[in-house]
This record gives structure tokens, sequence and C-alpha cells, in this order.
């Protein structure tokens, strides 16, 4: 179930910037901050990202083997 949220003592000049982004979008306030406060929540947290890379095995890579997959994924780009 969908849930409200309420924000009190957002400074005008806040609010103006906000009610303009929308509009550029074509979106009313409501819409913009929806779609925005989604995507901060998709947003993996600095903690959340930096445990990730410390979960990771770190192997050693050779230069030839960097420089053959830049190769590789500049050829597939064409």
């Amino acid at each position: 179930m969908a849930k409200s949220i309420l924000i009190r003592n957002v400074p005008d000049e806040i609010h103006l910037q906000l009610k303009w982004r929308a509009q550029c979008k074509g979106q009313p306030l409501q819409q913009y901050l929806l779609t925005e406060l989604t995507t901060l929540a998709e947003r993996p947290t600095m903690e959340e990202v930096l445990e990730r890379i410390s979960s990771r095995r770190m192997e050693r890579v050779d230069m030839e083997t960097i420089l053959a997959d830049l190769d590789e994924e500049r050829r597939d780009r064409m």
C-alpha cells in the first residue's frame, strides 16, 4: 500500500527549483518528486558499495590481459 510523506519547512528557493524541474519534464511536482525519491531509494548507500567491493575476491591482472580486453571492447563498439 502506498504511503504519504509530508516535508515541512522547505525553503522557497528549493521549492521553486523543484517545481521548475518538474515543469521542464512536463510532470506535476508530486510525480517528479516521487520519481526522484524512487531513484534515491534504489541507489545503494556508500556503505553498501564499500561492502560489495570488500566482499569481492581481487585478482591480479597483467597488462597484456587489460590491453587485450580493451581492444576487444573497442572492436565490439564498431
